[in-house]
């Protein structure tokens, strides 16, 4: 099996029907993060995944995003987490710490459970940009957190023939 590198949505994965993932979507902004969590539902459905295999769960905001795909990772049997955030620039610098701890949080996570947790959290300066990455005129997140899980297990997938 050969790993595509474009950017295209093509997989060579044999079984996708079968791969599992966890979606955690943060309710803080939910206006924006319900956006992203749909699209990237509808994505994975449409790219051949099993509607039962995606399980979807909230936490109150974007900071929780790492303890609960830490806890999803060891309690289930799943190939993947995708996180789904949305953190707006406030008048303090409260959203660099959060992001920032965030990002690293996750990464940590991922490494330590060595499966994909994807970070599908928007950093904005304003409402107004988060909406254009949630299906506006900058592309949408969702969609694209979905296919860098897919690409992620096709990674792995193409390691383990």
């Amino acid at each position: 099996m050969s790993i595509n590198t474009s950017l295209s949505h093509n997989y060579v994965l044999d079984k996708i029907k079968d791969i599992k993932v966890g979606i955690i979507t943060s309710q803080w902004n939910n206006d924006i993060t319900l956006l992203l969590k749909n699209s990237c539902n509808n994505f994975l459905i449409n790219t051949g995944l099993e509607k039962n295999n995606i399980n979807n769960y909230y936490v109150p905001g974007s900071m929780e995003l790492v303890l609960a795909s830490d806890i999803l990772l060891n309690k289930k049997k799943i190939d993947g987490v995708i996180a789904l955030g949305c953190i707006i620039k406030g008048e303090t610098n409260h959203d660099k710490y959060i992001s920032q701890s965030v990002c690293k949080g996750l990464l940590d996570v991922s490494l330590k459970h060595n499966l994909p947790v994807i970070f599908g959290v928007l950093t904005t300066n304003s409402k107004k940009q988060a909406v254009e990455r949630a299906g506006g005129k900058c592309g949408n997140k969702g969609e694209d957190a979905a296919h860098a899980f897919l690409k992620m297990i096709e990674y792995q997938s193409n390691l383990d023939s």
